[in-house]
């Protein structure tokens, strides 16, 4: 997608044009999966926030300068729309736990099934899923998507100091992670 020069295809969809729409979609697609994929809370949303990512690429075009690199500015998009996601999905759920402790004094199943959402496979994605959602943003654009720390703080519109720290704090996390999963082994560095 980094490669593709897709300026004329978004003036053209922000006129209206479908044909111009489908052109881009079908470039930013898999860029867009991938990313919701890493970021997004429960798997089984990515297709509902790719939905509501390119809706909100369709209102928010008008706001896309063509100097600006368009898969930085396309990725921020999909950050958002992941934020807002889980903003959404978290609402719901502290008004089901209402309405779960107004009418009965049950056990939480929604917990259950948050511990038992670590995979067993012996890869980073379970591990990634583990960090807070700021720390998770961070790695999946620099390691990910490849985005420079300056990068990442004009995308996610905080100071380079606190992407810094984020990057810090996650790695932190993760490499305990790994001991505690043994995926390390003594002698081994990091990835990161």
């Amino acid at each position: 997608m980094k490669d593709l020069d897709l300026t004329p295809w978004l003036i053209r969809m922000s006129q209206g044009d479908e044909q111009a729409f489908q052109v881009v979609y079908e470039a930013t697609r898999d860029h867009a999966y991938r990313l919701i994929s890493y970021l997004a809370p429960n798997k089984e949303d990515i297709g509902d926030i790719m939905s509501e990512v390119y809706l909100e690429l369709f209102r928010s075009l008008n706001t896309y300068d063509s100097e600006q690199n368009f898969a930085s500015w396309f990725s921020g998009l999909i950050v958002r729309q992941v934020r807002n996601w889980k903003r959404k999905e978290w609402r719901f759920f502290r008004i089901t736990e209402k309405l779960k402790l107004s009418t009965t004094k049950s056990s939480d199943p929604a917990a259950e099934l948050r511990l038992t959402a670590l995979s067993d496979r012996l890869d980073l994605l379970p591990i990634l899923q583990t960090l807070p959602l700021k720390f998770k943003e961070v790695i999946v654009l620099r390691y990910y998507q490849d985005c420079t720390l300056e990068d990442i703080a004009e995308l996610l519109k905080i100071p380079l100091g606190t992407v810094k720290s984020r990057h810090h704090h996650a790695l932190k996390h993760l490499r305990r992670r790994f001991d505690q999963q043994g995926l390390r082994k003594e002698g081994d560095g990091f990835v990161y």
